[in-house]
């Protein structure tokens, strides 16, 4: 399969802008969504990230890398950040950010882990906890592209409580399989108990290899790679496997 063509030059994607919140929403307890309007935002495919970066009064300066949640759509762009214990820049993006406030982007990076509207094979889409927010980008852009590609997503998270999009989500789109994986603690009506990813969910919500689907899978580290493991074990291609990860 060829690779999706990246939006924007070069030049534009490597330069830093000035982007303002204009909405947030909470999403979890840990987590909230910033929605914020970026003058001259070249457009982005579904998957890519951005780097924000903040900078102090006296000159200190941090960034962080943080994929976008929402389907390209002009100027807007929203990014779904949850709080880190021993963060040093989520804390403020989820506590204290607000409408009016600014931040700097530069972006969109990556051209692998990306949907494009023309693809037309089944996809499976593989979420670990946070990892869902690039993934629902994939969901957002197939519903607004009219797409008829199949997708099944399998979405592993401690709890309830931790759900991202939960709305969003309960109210599904055509063509699109929603699987939910607990592995602490399940609600009564869960069709598994609390657990683990392990190749029998793979098995039972995800795509068999023989439909050739394109596998995307992202979330912390000894997620994915126990994942993408079992997705080669059962016969997927690992070349159809794509990875974003976090964490050590």
């Amino acid at each position: 399969m060829a690779r999706t063509a990246v939006p924007g030059r070069l030049g534009d994607r490597l330069c830093w802008r000035v982007a303002e919140v204009t909405g947030r929403r909470v999403e979890s307890p840990t987590a909230v969504t910033v929605v914020l309007d970026v003058p001259d935002w070249p457009g982005h495919l579904a998957g890519q990230h951005v780097d924000v970066r903040l900078t102090a009064e006296d000159g200190y300066s941090t960034q962080r890398s943080y994929s976008i949640a929402s389907a390209s759509d002009g100027q807007r762009l929203e990014l779904t950040v949850q709080r880190l214990p021993d963060g040093e820049v989520s804390p403020y993006l989820v506590d204290e950010l607000k409408p009016g406030d600014q931040l700097e982007l530069r972006g969109p990076v990556g051209g692998w882990f990306v949907w494009g509207q023309d693809q037309t094979e089944p996809i499976l889409l593989v979420a670990g906890g946070s990892g869902l927010v690039p993934l629902m980008c994939m969901i957002r852009a197939r519903e607004m592209a009219g797409s008829r590609a199949p997708f099944r997503l399998l979405y592993s998270v401690r709890g309830p409580d931790e759900l991202l999009y939960r709305s969003e989500l309960r109210e599904g789109s055509p063509g699109l399989d929603i699987s939910y994986l607990y592995t602490r603690q399940a609600p009564p009506d869960a069709p598994r108990p609390p657990g683990r990813v392990a190749p029998h969910d793979l098995v039972r919500n995800g795509w068999p290899p023989d439909f050739g689907p394109t596998c995307y899978v992202c979330g912390p580290t000894g997620f994915v790679e126990k994942a993408t493991a079992y997705l080669v074990l059962l016969g997927h291609a690992p070349e159809r496997v794509r990875t974003e990860r976090f964490g050590g």
